[in-house]
């Protein structure tokens, strides 16, 4: 038996995050960020953020033994998260540097308004292949790493340590899950072609789980700039054909499950031969309703009055998916836990704290059951190039 269901590496910060008004409306972002305007707002709140402890955090609360393998600095905002960690007993794999501060995000989410992150890297701009703690990686069922476009030790030398990274975890016989995050087209790694990335990088990966904003931008630039220049929602602009093809060509480059986490769209599931998963031994899903599916799920509907922030919501998605796979249940039930508690995470300041448990999760899903239909049923309904 191994020691851990899995380990979460990659990019860790704080979040710190503006609260908002609740009776004030904004419909532009550009209400906010004026030049000259004040805007009187109830506080800010600080939590962990990026993969390794949202994800990590989420995938305790589901009941599962986890370990954390990330970077923190010596500064004030890294003893805030490391007093965090160590209170949740998550600080074990937690590396300590002093060559740069600890990353931090402020988050602009007002309400009504897509939110946007002004995101310092800091220390995790160090991290690399040197950081993984490989033994806690072959003790355990499953590695999941993300941020790449945040690690720039990643992504410089044309992706060479990320594929690197996922070939030595696959062949150790571990599952290997990656994330991501939405490349700065104004910083380096907006400049760096993801594409060619994801192709030498999916072969090794059984599990990818972006947003449909990540995996449009770095799949089909082109096709996000003009959707970008229609203004408005990405995920509102896109037709429901090109997602379809978005699934397939990443299942074509090598992963074994694509999830497209798709906000208040829902969900969307690819996936091709998971026997590739079966074989590692660590993971048992049933290969005849998991082989070569496409499926999209809804979403849980949320109430507005109780909507905290979105901050941490994908990646929670993605800690029931992955926990919902070592499971062993089937795509539709994975994806429902997926969607529950990314609405979940919606009401949540501290995912540990305030996310509902497995328990409560698992009486929600069989209580308030979402429909999952066949995408190529839902291109039918919507017509070729209809959105949802």
């Amino acid at each position: 038996m191994k020691k851990y269901d899995a380990v979460i590496a990659g990019y860790i910060c704080i979040d710190l995050i503006p609260a908002f008004k609740k009776d004030v409306a904004v419909n532009e972002v550009y209400d906010v960020l004026h030049p000259g305007r004040l805007v009187e707002i109830d506080g800010m709140e600080s939590t962990l953020g990026g993969v390794v402890a949202n994800t990590g955090m989420a995938m305790k609360k589901f009941s599962k033994r986890v370990f954390l393998n990330g970077l923190l600095g010596t500064d004030f905002i890294g003893k805030m998260a490391r007093e965090s960690l160590e209170k949740y007993g998550l600080l074990e794999g937690i590396r300590i540097v002093k060559e740069k501060g600890t990353a931090f995000g402020l988050v602009i989410a007002p309400p009504d308004v897509d939110r946007i992150f002004l995101e310092s890297p800091g220390c995790s701009e160090l991290f690399d292949l040197h950081h993984i703690d490989y033994d806690a990686v072959a003790d355990s069922r499953l590695f999941h790493f993300g941020y790449p476009p945040l690690l720039k030790k990643f992504y410089r030398q044309r992706g060479k340590q990320l594929a690197s990274l996922f070939k030595k975890v696959s062949e150790m016989g571990v599952v290997t899950s990656l994330d991501f995050s939405l490349p700065d087209t104004e910083s380096e790694s907006g400049k760096v072609n993801w594409t060619d990335i994801l192709k030498i990088t999916l072969p090794y990966t059984n599990i990818f789980v972006p947003s449909l904003e990540e995996a449009l931008k770095i799949t089909f630039p082109y096709e996000y700039t003009m959707l970008e220049a229609e203004g408005g929602n990405i995920v509102d602009n896109t037709p429901v054909d090109l997602i379809k093809e978005l699934g397939e060509r990443l299942i074509a480059w090598g992963a074994n499950i694509v999830l497209i986490k798709a906000a208040h769209k829902g969900l969307f599931l690819w996936t091709g031969d998971v026997a590739a998963i079966n074989r590692k031994q660590t993971v048992c899903l049933p290969e005849a309703e998991w082989n070569n599916r496409q499926l999209w799920c809804e979403a849980y509907p949320a109430i507005r009055e109780k909507i905290i922030n979105a901050s941490g919501a994908g990646d929670t998605s993605a800690a029931a998916f992955l926990t919902a796979v070592l499971n062993g249940e089937s795509p539709a039930v994975a994806m429902k836990y997926a969607a529950i508690a990314g609405k979940n995470n919606l009401y949540c300041n501290n995912i540990f704290e305030d996310m509902p448990g497995w328990t409560i999760m698992t009486k929600e899903l069989k209580e308030a059951s979402v429909e999952v239909r066949d995408v190529k049923e839902l291109l039918v309904n919507e017509g070729n190039n209809g959105k949802l």
